[in-house]
């Protein structure tokens, strides 16, 4: 007997023999899933319905994902393909065609997005590119500076934070093309060893500049060291080698500081017996300025003295004590006392200048011939004065008033 007349009454998608062997429906025939012997045809029909319906789960998981996104359109793609192997002559009962059907639309959703997202890989990839060559941009240019000008300590922060920014997107951005990788990473490295030969050098050199200006200010400290026994006397020679110090260049701040230590204290030491001698002298001036401020209130006098003679005499002996007390310290004070007796002496002179002026005979002889001038124009014009006023012309008349005012005054003058 065939399976068709042995068989037990069908369902839509399946049926079972009488010896257990399930069948499935496609298109207009039907296709052996299996058999299930041990059972009873219903039995035996859910067991097939079941993995039917594991298969359609997959396939709505798979609209799910497609429909949510996240996933990648060739992830999703390689999943429908493996799918569709396994619903094509699935040992399953159920509408495997509706499945297919199904697939086939998640398939042609893909396709787009599929070349939607490589388009937009091809766009990240080039960003990617475009972000690694201005890492590779910033290290070609700091590679590019004139060492002598570069902050060094600055310099290597950034190009150490360069370099981490290059690990850092090539672990997070897009892969780039592996010659495209390549070339820029063997851009940046090159300009990461030059940016390092550059900074061994210019050290290299530094350090030689160092140890020249740090041989140079031992010299110049140990022969200031040697000033200090002369005390104030090596202060002269201590200003040269000064000059020398501040020409000498750096030697490194440690040993700046250091040697600069040595070089100051003596200097100090020799200024510091500048200071001594000076306190000195200005303990020993005490006496000498009270002597002096002394002498000043004694001059001050000669100002009320009208005997010119006599403040002339009384100034010259003051003048005479003051050279006799000789200089006093500190120089400000000096300079301060000499400044006031000299202003005395000033009023003085001053005073004895008009007084030699007033009595000088050349003087006074011209002086009257100028005053008998005056006292002739004098009554000349006042007999103009009268005939103007008499004729009644009051216009001549106060015009040679003003010049009668003006020859008075000059009188006065002369005559004073």
């Amino acid at each position: 007997m065939s399976s068709e007349t042995a068989s037990t009454p069908e369902n839509a998608w399946g049926r079972v023999d009488d010896d257990g062997t399930v069948h499935v429906r496609e298109g207009d025939g039907w296709r052996v899933v299996g058999q299930f012997p041990d059972g009873s045809p219903d039995e035996a029909l859910a067991y097939f319905e079941r993995k039917y319906t594991d298969l359609a789960d997959r396939v709505a998981l798979l609209e799910q994902r497609q429909r949510r996104g996240g996933a990648s359109a060739s992830d999703l793609t390689a999943a429908a393909r493996h799918l569709r192997d396994d619903v094509t002559g699935a040992s399953a009962v159920g509408d495997l065609a509706a499945l297919t059907t199904r697939i086939d639309a998640i398939d042609a959703q893909l396709v787009q997005a599929t070349a939607e997202q490589t388009a937009a890989a091809k766009e990240a990839v080039a960003a990617a590119a475009a972000e690694r060559e201005a890492l590779v941009e910033k290290a070609e240019a700091l590679a590019a500076r004139d060492p002598r000008t570069v902050q060094w300590k600055q310099a290597s922060q950034e190009m150490t934070d360069l370099f981490a920014a290059w690990q850092a997107h090539q672990q997070d951005a897009p892969r780039l093309p592996k010659s495209q990788a390549q070339a820029l990473w063997k851009r940046f490295r090159d300009a990461r060893t030059k940016v390092d030969k550059n900074r061994r050098e210019f050290f290299a050199e530094l350090d030689e500049v160092h140890k020249a200006a740090r041989e140079q200010k031992t010299r110049l400290a140990e022969r200031a060291e040697a000033l200090v026994p002369q005390g104030e006397d090596g202060i002269p020679a201590y200003r040269g080698l000064l000059d020398q110090w501040k020409a000498a260049g750096r030697a490194g701040k440690k040993a700046d500081d250091a040697l600069w230590a040595r070089f100051k204290a003596a200097g100090d030491a020799l200024y510091g017996a500048r200071a001594e001698r000076d306190a000195a002298e200005i303990a020993e001036s005490e006496p000498k300025i009270a002597a002096k401020q002394a002498l000043l209130d004694e001059a001050r006098a000669v100002e009320d003295e009208r005997d010119l003679a006599a403040a002339r005499a009384t100034l010259t002996g003051v003048q005479r004590r003051w050279d006799e007390i000789g200089r006093v310290a500190p120089r400000e004070k000096d300079r301060a006392l000499d400044d006031a007796l000299r202003k005395i002496e000033q009023g003085l002179r001053s005073r004895e200048d008009v007084d030699w002026k007033r009595n000088n005979p050349e003087t006074k002889a011209r002086a009257g011939d100028m005053a008998r001038q005056l006292t002739d124009a004098i009554a000349k014009l006042e007999d103009e004065v009268d005939r103007a006023e008499s004729s009644g012309d009051s216009r001549k008349a106060a015009r040679l008033k003003d010049e009668l005012a003006t020859r008075r005054s000059w009188l006065s003058v002369v005559d004073s």
